[in-house]
């Protein structure tokens, strides 16, 4: 059967559809010299730099892979302006932190770029009882903690989605001192529609499903067994999830296992076939590449990028999809994350274990892990980084409780209120983890830190607030003051 382009559609063959992807990298190959054009194409993006509830994406897949192709170095720094200009307007410099939390590393699939696969029988396997969920838990509170996501491998036997629920029932039930993980990602392979709504029902915020690739006779190739290997089921499942009520999705793709400029097209083609068909593109999009585990090679895959070529898809992602929030974990070292956040990362992780039950360990275990961690630094050693990088490390949670999510979240963010909602929100709970986590010098950079970016707040009555709940903070137990 033939299929042809068509974002609007349901079936993944026509929007993300591989003739166009073809054409797009000829076309942008062809074109990847015209330094006028692609000047042309940056000027497009110019108003993102005032964000207005009205806009959507500027530029298509198409002129976006001619950025991605072009060699010229004044374009080239262009783009990297363009991209951090982009990323202060619709974001400021707050940056969101996260830890993955791995529930279970069971499963029947035979990626061959994960050490999860079914018939690795060197890894030891392992499934959390609640009992040492709430452990782990507690283990990620006393470390500062707000926000999880979390990890399992696909098993019908031992990772039902019952299993998944009960999960998150005793993950939002844990108080410890002053903790509380007040938003919980999952990240689970692509299931039904039944299934998205109950995982809706129990409070999660973004179900993320990483693509891997979408080029599919290599997305069949790499996942040779097991219900992963249904190239449609599992790139349909955001419409799926949406569909199910689930309004805030991430993508992603695991660069290194096809083409780059592929990659980049298929992933941009998903987020405006989001757009066309749910009315919101997608809540975050993540960037991982392809790292070393416990019998991953990533040298078997000939799709390997350099540092510099990474950080130009991050910017170019930047630019095309400029709402959305991007994340980049501990898979990266520290240089290349430093990079990548004045590229247009949003959400970083930070104190990352891999590994099932590995944040109750007081050594690292390396046997279990999914990947090796580059960045192998304390969350506190991470969020001074940031604070003297002049970002904010941001714990905020607000707009998920508050039920601004999808396109309501969305609307706050392209009309530019962040500094109006998120930034003071963003100081808050800062300001939480300072008093409640933080060691004496990442507190006295912080509180510094707080009282500059006070300042920045455009309304006087918010600014008022915020500083008294600053305060309120600081001198009782009161929390989770938010706009």
């Amino acid at each position: 059967m033939g299929y042809s382009y068509n974002p609007k559609s349901l079936c993944a063959d026509e929007f993300i559809n591989d003739e166009e992807i073809l054409e797009t990298l000829a076309f942008a190959d062809a074109h990847k010299d015209d330094v006028q054009l692609c000047y042309d194409i940056l000027e497009k993006c110019k108003p993102h730099l005032h964000p207005a509830s009205e806009h959507g994406a500027m530029i298509t897949h198409r002129e976006a892979s001619v950025l991605l192709a072009c060699e010229d170095a004044g374009v080239n720094a262009a783009i990297k302006q363009l991209a951090h200009d982009i990323k202060q307007a619709y974001y400021g410099n707050r940056i969101v932190l996260f830890a993955p939390l791995y529930l279970s590393n069971y499963c029947v699939n035979s990626c061959l770029y994960c050490p999860y696969h079914a018939k690795n029988r060197e890894i030891p396997r392992r499934k959390l009882t609640q009992d040492e969920i709430r452990a782990e838990v507690i283990a990620l509170q006393d470390m500062g903690h707000k926000r999880l996501a979390i990890e399992a491998g696909e098993d019908p036997k031992h990772n039902p989605i019952e299993y998944i629920l009960e999960c998150l029932e005793t993950i939002y039930s844990v108080k410890h001192k002053n903790g509380a993980i007040r938003r919980v990602n999952v990240n689970i392979a692509a299931t039904t529609v039944e299934n998205y709504r109950k995982l809706k029902d129990a409070g999660i915020g973004t179900y993320i499903l990483f693509q891997e690739t979408y080029h599919k006779q290599t997305y069949e190739t790499l996942h040779p067994t097991g219900p992963k290997h249904d190239y449609a089921y599992h790139t349909e499942a955001m419409d799926r999830a949406m569909e199910g009520g689930i309004d805030d999705v991430g993508l992603g793709v695991l660069f290194g296992l096809e083409g780059y400029q592929y990659e980049f097209a298929g992933l941009l083609m998903h987020a405006e076939h989001l757009e066309a068909v749910q009315g919101v593109g997608p809540h975050t999009i993540s960037v991982p590449r392809v790292k070393k585990a416990d019998d991953i090679d990533p040298t078997a895959f000939d799709n390997s990028l350099s540092d510099e070529l990474f950080e130009k898809i991050i910017a170019c992602i930047r630019i095309a999809v400029p709402y959305t929030g991007m994340i980049i974990s501990t898979r990266e070292g520290q240089e290349v994350r430093e990079k990548a956040l004045k590229l247009g990362i949003s959400q970083v992780s930070g104190g990352s274990r891999t590994s099932v039950g590995g944040y109750t360990e007081e050594e690292r275990p390396h046997d279990s892990e999914q990947f090796d961690v580059s960045d192998q630094r304390s969350l506190d050693e991470v969020v001074r980084w940031l604070m003297e990088q002049d970002h904010i490390p941001s714990f905020c949670t607000a707009c998920y409780r508050e039920g601004r999510t999808g396109d309501r979240f969305m609307s706050l963010c392209k009309s530019g209120q962040i500094l109006n909602c998120c930034h003071p929100n963003a100081l808050m709970t800062l300001e939480e983890y300072l008093v409640d986590y933080a060691a004496p010098e990442t507190k006295a950079i912080g509180d510094a830190l707080i009282e500059r970016e006070l300042q920045r707040i455009p309304k006087e009555k918010v600014r008022t607030i915020a500083q008294q709940h600053i305060e309120d903070i600081r001198n009782s137990n009161r929390r989770d003051f938010r706009f």
